[in-house]
């Protein structure tokens, strides 16, 4: 899995919080939430989990819609795919890449960066 080796420790505690279980992310490929007013996706590719925006840069398209496969981000409206590791939209659609955030895992719990959700908008 993508996560920092460290667990969070009380000095960095207020920089991270917890969006969901791993064990959530068995149940279903993409979860939701939202973190100071910014809906995002929690999102399990295999052994991968990556937190990233949930409104499509292209046409704000809500991605929890989509589906995931082969390490890539579907939209659920023009068909267009994000690479989950990169941001990066496939090749033609005139669009930024999808922003992505730092998780980490501890104890059961996905924890995601606060400080690099404030500093997305």
């Amino acid at each position: 899995m993508n996560m920092c080796d460290a667990p969070i420790s009380v000095d960095d505690g207020d920089r991270w919080i917890a969006v969901c279980t791993v064990d959530r992310l068995t149940a279903e490929a993409i979860v939701c939430s939202k973190v100071a007013n910014i809906g995002i996706l929690i999102i399990r590719d295999g052994d991968i989990i990556h937190a990233c925006e949930r409104a499509c840069p292209h046409e704000q398209a809500d991605l929890a819609r989509g589906h995931v496969t082969n390490g890539r981000l579907h939209c659920p409206h023009h068909r267009a795919s994000f690479n989950l590791a990169t941001g990066d939209i496939s090749p033609g659609w005139p669009s930024r890449p999808l922003r992505r955030f730092p998780i980490r895992i501890d104890d059961g719990q996905v924890w995601v960066d606060r400080n690099a959700l404030a500093t997305s908008r």
